[in-house]
C-alpha cells in the first residue's frame, strides 16, 4: 500500500526544517475543477514571474494524474510530433519583496489518491513549518466586468475569515482537491484558508488577469505577505480596455453589460447578493449567453 510519502520527492535538502525552521505560510492552486478566468493559475504563474523561487518537491504525477480524462497537449510540426508538455505538481520556496520566504503549490489537480494527497501535503507543512495555507481559485458569478470583483473567503476557523461573503447558509458543492485537503488540515487541527474570486460568468472561459490581481491582494492582507502586482495591474488595464472595446462595438453587448450593472448596483449594500450567483440567476445567464458569444473572439484575438 502507498504511503504519503511515496508520492513525492524532495528535491532540495538544503532548507531548513522542523520546528526550528522559520514559520512559512504556503499557497497552493491546483488545476483541474474549476478556476473560472483562469484565476488561480494565472496567481501562481505570476509569483513564480516576479519573485525568486526554486523547486524543493515534485510529486509523482503518474500517480495522481488521469491522462485519459486530462490528456496533455503536443505539438504537431509538419511531419512530426513535438513539445510534449507533461501535467506537474510541484512545491516551490519563494521569497517576498520583503524577503520572506513562503512556500507555492501548484500544477494539476491530483486525479487519484486525495486522502494520501492531504496526507503528503500535511507532512510537507509539518516539514517546512507551515502555519497557515491559502488556496486560490476563480468562480463564475453573474457580475460585470466594470465593478469591483468579489471574493468568497472560506476558512478551518472562523477567526481567519476576515471578510463577509455575499450568502449565508450551507449548501452542498462538488469536491475539489483543494477543498478536501482544507477539511483534512482542519481536522488536524491546523489552519488553512482560501479565496474563490468572483469572475464575470461570460468572461470565465478567458485569461482574466483582474481576477488573479483580486487573489495576489487578497493574499497580501491575509498574511502580510509583500507581493508584486504591478504587472497584473498593467495586464489588467489592457485586458479591461480590449473587453470595452468589444462590448462598445455591439448594441446587444453593452444592452447586457448595462442590465448586469443594473442588478449588481441594486443588489450591492443589501445584506445578501445571492441573486449574483451565476447558476441561480437565469437573468444572468440569458443576458450572458448573447456576451459569451460575442467576446468569444477574445481568446482568438489574443493568440493572433
Amino acid at each position: 500500500m502507498l504511503r504519503p510519502d511515496d508520492l513525492y520527492e524532495i528535491v532540495d535538502e538544503s532548507v531548513a526544517t522542523g520546528p526550528a525552521a522559520t514559520p512559512k505560510v504556503m499557497v497552493h492552486s491546483l488545476d483541474g475543477f474549476m478556476d473560472a478566468g483562469q484565476a488561480g493559475r494565472v496567481t501562481a504563474d505570476h509569483l513564480l514571474e516576479v519573485l525568486d523561487h526554486r523547486l524543493l518537491a515534485r510529486f509523482d504525477i503518474d500517480l495522481l494524474h488521469d491522462y485519459r480524462a486530462r490528456r496533455p497537449e503536443v505539438t504537431f510540426a509538419e511531419d512530426r510530433f513535438t513539445d510534449y508538455t507533461p501535467p506537474h505538481l510541484s512545491l516551490h520556496l519563494l521569497t517576498d519583496d520583503a524577503g520572506v520566504e513562503f512556500l507555492l503549490l501548484e500544477g494539476a489537480e491530483p486525479d487519484n489518491h486525495w486522502d494520501r494527497f492531504a496526507g503528503a501535503v500535511r507532512q510537507l507543512i509539518e516539514r517546512y513549518n507551515v502555519t497557515l495555507t491559502v488556496g486560490v481559485h476563480g468562480i463564475p458569478m453573474g457580475v460585470p466586468h466594470t465593478r469591483p470583483l468579489g471574493l468568497t473567503a472560506h476558512a478551518t476557523r472562523p477567526e481567519l475569515v476576515t471578510r463577509s461573503n455575499i450568502w449565508d447558509g450551507e449548501m452542498v458543492l462538488p469536491a475539489s482537491a483543494g477543498t478536501m485537503l482544507q477539511v483534512r488540515l482542519g481536522e488536524a487541527g491546523k489552519d488553512a484558508m482560501g479565496f474563490a474570486v468572483h469572475v464575470p460568468h461570460y468572461l470565465a472561459e478567458n485569461r482574466f488577469p483582474g481576477a488573479a490581481l483580486a487573489l495576489v491582494h487578497a493574499i497580501s492582507a491575509a498574511t502580510g505577505l509583500l507581493l508584486p502586482s504591478k504587472a497584473l495591474l498593467d495586464e489588467a488595464a489592457v485586458t479591461g480596455r480590449l473587453v470595452d472595446e468589444q462590448v462598445e462595438a455591439s448594441e446587444d453587448a453593452s444592452a447586457v453589460v448595462k442590465a448586469l450593472e443594473t442588478q449588481y448596483d441594486a443588489a450591492e449594500g443589501s445584506l445578501s447578493r445571492k441573486s449574483l450567483l451565476a447558476d441561480s440567476t437565469p437573468s444572468a445567464d440569458e443576458l450572458g449567453a448573447e456576451v459569451e458569444q460575442f467576446l468569444a473572439e477574445l481568446n482568438r484575438e489574443d493568440n493572433d
